[in-house]
């Protein structure tokens, strides 16, 4: 067997931060590929989820606590995918078209829930 990656010397930061990074994404149990179920298009996503962390970021989120890039396999299809938190799913509904049911929905949900406390 062949030892895939190897290294003599680790940069303790850079492994610090893979840490950090699987840390987040064991907590992350959303997909952005679950809002094709919701009649978003593989773009619909891409736009919503690059909108979405365009947000955070203005807003001073930690991203990588909300976003992981990953690879998903679906029918044999191998594609890019992004794990998401709980939040990260929520920004990136609020980022998609707003013409489709469920990304209005929502829209008017979070605004109810501001606007009237509920």
């Amino acid at each position: 067997m062949e030892v895939i990656i190897y290294r003599k010397e680790y940069d303790v930061q850079e492994e610090m931060q893979h840490f950090r990074d699987l840390c987040f994404s064991s907590g992350m149990k959303y997909l952005a590929s679950d809002l094709l179920k919701e009649g978003l298009s593989p773009k619909g996503i891409s736009d919503a989820v690059r909108r979405a962390m365009t947000a955070g970021r203005a807003g001073g989120m930690d991203l990588q606590q909300h976003f992981c890039p990953v690879y998903t396999q679906v029918g044999g299809m191998l594609f890019k995918d992004c794990k998401l938190s709980r939040l990260g799913y929520a920004l990136v509904l609020l980022n998609a078209d707003v013409s489709l049911p469920a990304a209005a929905k929502w829209q008017l949900r979070v605004l109810d829930c501001f606007l009237n406390g509920k």
